[in-house]
């Protein structure tokens, strides 16, 4: 396993989370396998798929099964080739059915509320900018955090990202985001103590890169502020981004390289919300809604 987990971190270039994550779902595993007196991972399918029924049975998410099948997958794979077993159990083992579960979004009206919270001191500033990143690229919060001043090209309002397997994309910001942007490089990062010793983007008030859990803990504190009664975190935000700018009209394929996304197929998931949100406002405001309409709206969307 540490051999693994290694060539994860060297080989594969695999983010500090993802590692860690790999690690608790194998350790996990592994106490599976104590727990029935196996001290071999050289086991038949029989035994993945009794640990996967272990998993169902525990009442474990979908998607948390399919990620440690996932990791035993890769598990595998590696051993494998490593000539550690005799044969691979996991091409007979299959994912979990997805469970269709849209992403929350924030309406265009809960963006402003929230943007209109940070006051104007440094870190006021500061979080205003990190709310507004967020929403105008749709970028991840470990990819915001990993921002240098050196990624920006100011000129074509563009940001090189470094996102999942160390990918590089370019993300667009418009003239909204560049004036907040300008705010808070001028009159909030040069007044962080020994900012100029550091090209990160974001910064504490100690003049440090901002961790991923803080940038977490500003959302909360700023959406526990307003009227909204939804619990959000972050990534919500990157659902927003994706949502609006389909229901305003732009491409699926658009959307998908913005959003960093290698299959098309994890896109798609916001063209559900976007009908989602057509089916609501369409049943809340036509009079005959409820009578032949429905029915007609229903067919169109597939319900």
């Amino acid at each position: 396993m540490r051999e693994f987990i290694e060539y994860l971190k060297i080989v594969k270039n695999y983010s500090d989370n993802t590692v860690r994550n790999y690690e608790i779902d194998l350790d996990e595993y592994k106490v599976f396998l104590d727990h029935k007196g196996i001290t071999d991972y050289d086991v038949d399918y029989k035994i993945v798929r009794e640990y996967v029924e272990y998993l169902n049975k525990l009442k474990y998410k979908t998607t948390t099964i399919s990620r440690r099948i996932s990791a035993l997958r890769s598990f595998y794979k590696f051993l494998y080739k490593k000539k550690k077993i005799h044969s691979n159990p996991m091409p007979l083992i299959s994912n979990p059915k997805k469970e269709k579960i849209l992403p929350k979004f924030l309406y265009i009206n809960e963006v402003e509320e929230l943007l209109g919270e940070p006051d104007d001191t440094v870190q006021g500033i500061r979080d205003h900018a990190i709310i507004e990143i967020l929403y105008s690229t749709g970028i991840r919060v470990s990819e915001l955090v990993n921002i240098k001043i050196r990624d920006i090209d100011f000129s074509n309002r563009t940001i090189r990202i470094l996102g999942k397997g160390s990918k590089e994309r370019i993300v667009i910001y418009g003239h909204v985001c560049a004036k907040i942007l300008d705010n808070y490089l001028n009159n909030s990062r040069k007044l962080i103590k020994n900012s100029n010793l550091t090209d990160y983007l974001i910064l504490n008030l100690n003049g440090k890169k901002l961790t991923d859990r803080s940038v977490r803990n500003i959302i909360n504190k700023y959406m526990n502020k307003t009227s909204i009664q939804k619990h959000i975190s972050p990534h919500t935000l990157r659902h927003t981004f994706a949502t609006h700018l389909l229901d305003n009209g732009a491409d699926l394929k658009a959307v998908q390289e913005l959003l960093g996304h290698a299959d098309l197929g994890t896109t798609q998931i916001y063209t559900h919300v976007s009908n989602e949100r057509l089916r609501e406002v369409y049943l809340k405001t036509h009079p005959r809604a409820w009578i032949l309409f429905k029915y007609m709206l229903d067919f169109i969307l597939g319900g």
